[in-house]
């Protein structure tokens, strides 16, 4: 089995090799899929816009997130259409083809995917987005205009950081680097150690006081300086346990998330840990897994386990508020907060918004039957949702319309 296989399978495998229970029965109860029970909506979400991203993901792994920048928002497919929309109206501002961009397809060619999966980030009047191909693309944000194109060794399916006019990038073999944002050149990079047997997701980049912060496949987290790429402080956050290597895996696949003076992480298969953002010094450690992004909301860090289980909990002292356990296998998305409440989405296209001071199911709204992988990103109190077809919505809560008017 190649590399690549072994970190798919992985992938697919990971939830009922770190929930495994000692007899079939109880196996097939931890792995069943919760079934969607009736609740008293308090408000109905509003879809203020929506649009088609041509094919979206479709069935692959992917973390391929929109951004908002500039008044605009940008989303791209895996099949290379990378597009510009107004962030109040939905209206398309340019469309560019990113497997394309010589122009050398001829009417009758196929179109050969662009496999575009990380990112988008923007910044520097530019949008920048990655590939499975090793491409980092940067177009600018007002027009779509290609302003460079590069190519990294190894696959870009995480988010790029933007810092100090530098892209920094984690790819899948290992490789963090950093290019300059003007040009695609190279600055730095810095070969990190990458176990035989891994998940698919690779963490994204975090930086802050003038370091990059970054999960490890190994388990832990690391910061590098930004100026040189020299490695600071590294703490363990991954716990391995298990008889078999598809158990043990530890990988940090989340991109860690800096608040305040502390650094926050997550392992598929240890702990939910707060180090001390200077000293890397472990602060508070709780046994929680999970490779769904982490939410940080003034002294409540909210969470989504590998069985989707949803959780608040105390950013200072790591003790659980409230934990929402009705969603269970039902590839539950990291947590996001919007307008007060929490929002999650599903494998079978619903978002879910959890009352933020109980976890209670409050409201629901189904964006798309062929699901939702990427947690949605919130931005001035507008929730947009990426379903794998392609299908994109821009959605408020009622609460946010009626202030409004």
């Amino acid at each position: 089995m190649n590399f690549f296989n072994k970190r798919l399978l992985s992938l697919v495998l990971v939830s009922a090799a770190l929930t495994a229970c000692s007899s079939d029965d109880d196996e097939d109860v931890e792995n069943s899929v919760a079934e969607l029970t009736e609740i008293v909506e308090q408000f109905k979400p509003q879809v203020v816009w929506d649009t088609s991203v041509g094919d979206g993901v479709e069935h692959y792994f992917s973390r391929l997130s929109p951004v908002v920048a500039y008044d605009h928002v940008y989303v791209a497919d895996r099949q290379g259409y990378a597009m510009a929309f107004e962030q109040k109206t939905g209206k398309q501002v340019w469309k560019v083809d990113l497997s394309n961009l010589d122009n050398e397809r001829g009417f009758f060619d196929d179109k050969k995917s662009a496999r575009i999966s990380g990112g988008a980030v923007a910044g520097y009047n530019k949008v920048f987005w990655g590939s499975e191909n090793g491409d980092v693309f940067a177009l600018d944000s007002k027009t779509g205009e290609l302003k460079w194109h590069t190519t990294v060794p190894g696959e870009v399916i995480s988010k790029p950081a933007l810092e100090g006019n530098k892209v920094i990038i984690n790819t899948v073999s290992g490789i963090l680097i950093a290019l300059d944002s003007n040009t695609g050149e190279m600055v730095w990079k810095v070969d990190q150690a990458v176990p035989a047997l891994t998940l698919r997701g690779v963490s994204g980049v975090t930086t802050s006081a003038g370091g990059a912060f970054v999960g490890l496949a190994t388990g832990e987290v690391s910061v590098y300086l930004l100026d040189s790429g020299q490695q600071g402080w590294t703490t363990e956050i991954g716990e391995a346990s298990g008889s078999t290597e598809l158990q043990r895996i530890v990988d940090v696949d989340v991109t860690p998330i800096v608040y305040g003076e502390k650094v926050y992480s997550i392992s598929a298969n240890g702990n939910l840990v707060a180090t001390d953002l200077r000293t890397g010094r472990e602060l508070w450690k709780r046994k929680y897994s999970s490779y769904r992004q982490l939410s940080v909301e003034a002294n409540k860090i909210y969470a989504t386990d590998i069985q989707g289980h949803v959780y608040a909990i105390d950013r200072n002292s790591g003790a659980e508020l409230w934990s929402q356990l009705s969603l269970t296998n039902r590839g539950t998305t990291g947590p996001v907060v919007q307008n007060g409440y929490i929002v999650v989405g599903d494998f079978e296209g619903y978002l879910h918004w959890l009352d933020i001071d109980n976890g209670d199911i409050v409201a629901r709204h189904h964006v798309d039957g062929s699901g939702l992988f990427v947690t949605p990103i919130v931005e001035d109190g507008v929730l947009y949702a990426y379903s794998r077809d392609g299908s994109f919505e821009a959605i408020q809560t009622s609460k946010a319309v009626s202030e409004e008017n």
